[in-house]
């Protein structure tokens, strides 16, 4: 149709529906939506004379009644070729695109918009320059669908059929994937080379968008086609195997593995070592002596669990109930714990700690380990160093060795079955180093957070990632652990037990339990309070338990034997009849020593096992100034002993004695208890004492327990382990205990009612020592 056939078809005067989200353009047929009541009006007002109407495009399409500034000012005619009303109210038309228009003025707006417009003409000749935009435009267009852009063949046939330039570029344009706004510029550019070239620049964009898609498409595509290549080949080489009926259990080994593989949710860098030893294993002739190395290996990689993690419990409420209920005491190791999981519970990347329990044998390391994994709602593993010499026991051994295997930390994450489990190594302090390496170098990549997120094996020799693991070690001296391997680990330490603790620990725990493994009952055997006390006293002396425990297992093995035999009734152990079933006291309870002696000092020491209570002795013979020391002293220990001796000659006369002493007599010191090696400054008042005892002859009160390290000049010094020390005079009865005055603030750390039922009296000097430990000196009358 001309131009000129057009103005005169087209009145001036048109009604007009405000579109949404859509742009028609001349010479192109759409479908067309008319829903609102003002749009279905003026659709049934053109159908009602020249089936013309005015399409205009909303600015913003979430205007539900557009005014005339929410709307474009240019926009097309069209002619409705259909309209089928239904039933819901709205309509549906189908629509040609006539010719461009701009509105002049907006006549009337109810029942519909009644628009007044002008007509914009466009030339369809084309220069030289336009014809050569037009074929670059049909190219890029052909392009676009090369590189899979959804155009159909009959749409690029059109488009080459096209010889006015700006029907073109409305052709293209509308079969762009362009926004409103976009392709609105494009229809409000009248002149025919502008609208071709901004059509040229939205297709320039639209086909870089293509080549980059492509691009990656391809890569994507070659990795998938390498890996789809491979399965399909290898599905083919199955089909056609068994078809041959030669498809044998190798084959299906290989497959089961390579579904392992895949299941097993490994790592990329693991899962490719993996595919490449099973590939070799393929390879690999099944007679060769390596195959079952390899299938060793793999067997290994696919039973760790790479992915696998137990269910948290961060209920601090539920695990505080499960920690006392298995363990009395132990408040500090129960905080660290709460505190540990409070943490976890408002932050989900948080590294497990890594913990070590230090204290004598008994007090409960190991036990709470298992408390805290039932409280975390983990699994619980268990590996004990002691005597660990080899570094391979801990990384495993590579896999030229014949029979290697990997070490104890992969092979009890497998077991485990879980990635988080709370790992407890067991006497830390008791791994050794010899030729084949030291253990406890390997042990500093396992316990520090920053670097067991990529663990080694050396038989794996792959990354297994240990962060999400609570490691807990254990030891009963922290001297024999490397300070490097110290470093890495937060220090708890475990005291030992009082009597009233002991007391609680057998009633609630002990007793229950040994009743229950030896078949008994509580109709059948009963064991008082008062037995229990008397067995803690006179039938052990230790810091934990152990002793306790087997003296109460003694106790209802020879009840289960009575309860065999025939006897009826229940059993009661009282204090009168525990000799009944262990025997004579072992040990003796009450004050130190049953009188007041000269020369004898009880002094206080620390060990391994905890605190306990000695006694040093002291006695003067003829001789020409000797000190003899006996009782398998340590150096420091006999360093104090020479410090003591020097003191009490500088003070001699003071003290009332023979300030030529050492020229007529010598002096012996001696720490009952020979076989066992002893060491440390903090007996040096308690040796001065007995000195000074022995040479003064006033005696020592019985009563008075003493610990602290003696300089020449008689100042007292501060000394370690001044809790488990008091806990040991309060159990062996001592009323009065001298301690350093730069020990007071330990105090802190003992017990209340070891602090009431004892009188601990800080001293500064040896004078405050001598005036408090020994008698008054006799006056001599004149």
């Amino acid at each position: 149709m001309s131009t000129q056939d057009t103005q005169t078809t087209i009145p001036d005067v048109l009604p007009l529906i405000p579109l949404r989200d859509l742009i028609v353009f001349p010479n192109l047929v759409v479908p067309l939506f008319v829903g609102r009541e003002r749009s279905i009006n003026a659709l049934e007002e053109a159908m009602r004379n020249d089936h013309l109407v005015a399409l205009v495009t909303q600015k913003a399409a979430e205007i539900q009644d557009p005014g005339p500034d929410d709307i474009y000012d240019i926009g097309c005619v069209v002619s409705i070729l259909q309209e089928l009303k239904l039933p819901d109210g709205t309509a549906k038309a189908l629509v040609e695109g006539r010719q461009r228009f701009r509105v002049l003025e907006y006549l009337e707006s109810d029942p519909h918009f009644s628009v007044r417009i002008e007509l914009i003409d466009e030339p369809a000749e084309a220069d030289v320059e336009t014809q050569a935009l037009m074929r670059t435009l049909v190219g890029d267009f052909e392009r676009a669908s090369e590189l899979g852009k959804p155009i159909p063949q009959e749409v690029l046939m059109a488009a080459n059929g096209i010889e006015e330039p700006g029907r073109l570029a409305d052709f293209v344009a509308f079969h762009l994937s362009l926004k409103v706004d976009e392709k609105q510029e494009i229809l409000e550019a009248t002149e025919a080379k502008l609208r071709i070239v901004k059509t040229a620049d939205f297709l320039h964009k639209e086909l870089e968008i293509l080549e980059l898609g492509s691009k990656i498409q391809s890569r994507v595509k070659e990795q998938m086609s390498k890996t789809q290549r491979e399965y399909f080949l290898r599905e083919q080489l199955k089909a056609i195997q068994q078809e041959l009926g030669q498809y044998d259990e190798v084959q299906a080994e290989m497959d089961e593995y390579r579904e392992k593989i895949a299941a097993a949710k490994m790592s990329e860098v693991v899962e490719e070592k993996a595919l490449k030893e099973l590939s070799r294993l393929e390879k690999m002739p099944q007679a060769a002596a390596e195959t079952s190395v390899i299938r060793t290996y793999l067997d290994w990689l696919i039973g760790l669990p790479w992915a696998n993690e137990d269910d948290e419990k961060l209920d601090l409420i539920a695990a505080q109930e499960i920690l006392d209920e298995d363990h009395y005491g132990l408040e500090k190791v129960k905080e660290r714990i709460l505190e540990y999981l409070a943490v976890h519970k408002l932050t989900d990347h948080m590294r497990g700690p890594i913990l070590c329990f230090v204290g004598p044998p008994g007090v409960g390391k190991t036990s709470i380990g298992k408390s805290i994994a039932r409280s975390l709602g983990r699994q619980f593993i268990r590996v004990s160093l002691g005597g660990v010499r080899d570094e391979a026991e801990i990384r495993g051994h590579r896999r030229t060795y014949v029979g290697a295997l990997p070490g104890r930390i992969i092979q009890s994450i497998s077991q485990a079955g879980t990635r988080n489990p709370v790992f407890m190594m067991d006497e830390v302090d008791k791994v050794g180093a010899d030729f084949r390496g030291d253990p406890t170098s390997a042990l500093l990549e396992v316990l520090d957070p920053e670097q067991n997120s990529s663990f080694q094996d050396h038989y794996l020799e792959a990354p297994f990632d240990l962060s999400n693991v609570m490691f807990i070690t254990t030891a009963n001296l922290l001297d024999t652990i490397p300070p490097a391997l110290r470093d890495r680990m937060e220090i708890i330490h475990f005291p030992g037990y009082t009597e009233d603790e002991k007391l609680h620990i057998a009633t609630r725990y002990l007793v229950p339990k040994q009743v229950k493994e030896h078949g008994l009952s509580p109709s059948k055997l009963v064991i008082d309070g008062s037995a229990l006390q008397e067995i803690i006293r006179r039938y052990t002396r230790e810091a934990g338990v152990r002793g306790l425990e087997r003296s109460i297992a003694a106790i209802c093995r020879q009840v289960a034997r009575k309860v065999v035999e025939g006897k009826k009734g229940k059993t009661s152990v009282t204090v009168r009849t525990v000799h009944k079933y262990l025997g004579p006291a072992k040990f003796t309870f009450g004050l130190a020593e049953k009188s007041d002696e000269v020369g004898v000092s009880t002094g206080l020491v620390w060990t391994e096992v905890g605190g306990d209570v000695i006694f040093i002795e002291a006695t003067i013979m003829k001789g020409k100034g000797s000190l003899i020391l006996t009782g398998q002293l340590g150096d420091v220990m006999r360093e104090s002993a020479q410090a003591a001796v020097s003191y009490i000659r500088s003070t001699a006369k003071s003290l009332g004695i023979d300030p030529d002493f050492n020229e007529k007599m010598d002096i012996h010191i001696h720490v009952p208890a020979a076989a066992i090696p002893k060491d440390g400054p903090s007996a040096g008042i308690t040796m001065a004492t007995a000195i000074a005892s022995a040479l003064s002859g006033r005696t020592v009160h019985r009563s008075v327990a003493m610990t602290g390290e003696i300089t020449l000049r008689g100042r007292v010094l501060p000394i370690g382990g001044l809790k488990e020390k008091l806990l040991a005079a309060h159990r062996a009865g001592i009323e009065t205990v001298l301690i350093p005055k730069d020990n007071v603030r330990d105090l802190e750390l003992v017990p209340s009612h070891v602090q009431e039922e004892m009188e601990i009296i800080p001293v500064e000097s040896m004078g405050d020592v001598l005036k408090r430990a020994l008698e008054p000196a006799k006056k001599t009358g004149h």
